[in-house]
Formats: C-alpha cells, sequence, structure tokens
C-alpha cells in the first residue's frame, strides 16, 4: 500500500469525513531510507516542480563547524551518541537532525536534513574534549 500524506478519513472527534475529492499525485509520500555510518552513498529523487532531493544513505564525514575559531573542517564521523528521534537509532548508528555525534574533534550536533539535503553538517559541541583514534 502506498504512503498517502492527504485528509485522514476521520475528524478528531472520531466521526467520518466525507471526502470532496480523490488522492493526489503530490499527496504520495516515501518510504523512509534511513542514513547509516559507512561510505558515502548518495540517492537521488525527483520532486515536484521537477526539483530534487538528494537522499544520503551512508556518510562517514561531516561538516564540522568551530564555534570557537569560527571554522569549517571536515572530519570523520567515529560514532552517533544520542538521537532525540528515536533511542533505537543510536545503536543502529542513524542519524538524523538534532542526534549527537562522535567525531575525531569531539562531539558534534547534525545540523542538516541528512535525508533531503545530501550532505552532514555539523556544530561542535562546546563541552566535548577532543578524541583521538
Amino acid at each position: 500500500m502506498a504512503i498517502w500524506q492527504g485528509r485522514p478519513k476521520r475528524k478528531s472527534s472520531g466521526g467520518r469525513l466525507r471526502l470532496a475529492r480523490k488522492k493526489r499525485k503530490f499527496e504520495v509520500g516515501r518510504e523512509k531510507q534511513f542514513t547509516h555510518l559507512g561510505p558515502r552513498k548518495v540517492k537521488m529523487y525527483r520532486v515536484k516542480g521537477a526539483n530534487s532531493k538528494a537522499r544520503l544513505l551512508l556518510v562517514d564525514t561531516a561538516n564540522v563547524v568551530d564555534p570557537k575559531t569560527k571554522s569549517i573542517k571536515n572530519v570523520k564521523i567515529l560514532t552517533v551518541k544520542t538521537n532525540p528521534s528515536n533511542p533505537n537509532y543510536v545503536q543502529r548508528n542513524i542519524m538524523t537532525k538534532g542526534a549527537t555525534v562522535m567525531t575525531e574533534l569531539g562531539e558534534a550536533v547534525i545540523t542538516s536534513r541528512c535525508g533531503q539535503d545530501g550532505v552532514a553538517n555539523a556544530v561542535l559541541l562546546g563541552s566535548a574534549e577532543p578524541k583521538t583514534p
């Protein structure tokens, strides 16, 4: 069954909604494909208006901003520490926006939407100490 992002068939009170029209193509959704830790792999999608989205399936580096020195470095991601979206994502090394990852420079928070932007951007946390592998 396709994923549909249109109006539900029921009201919030539980009553039935009589839909005035059928489903539309722009209301169709896609199944989740998570961004895992691994060698970089990107999948391109065509979206409405002939635009494109880059879905990041695997990534092993991130563009990390150091707020103290105001410099940007492309560093290796070691592991996922926490993920507010779902605690089970930590065990599976799944990255989403807001996830805390351990990098070569220290702990950083992912600020980009990896499933739509096709890139992993992060901001270094101030309290984290650098870890040498």
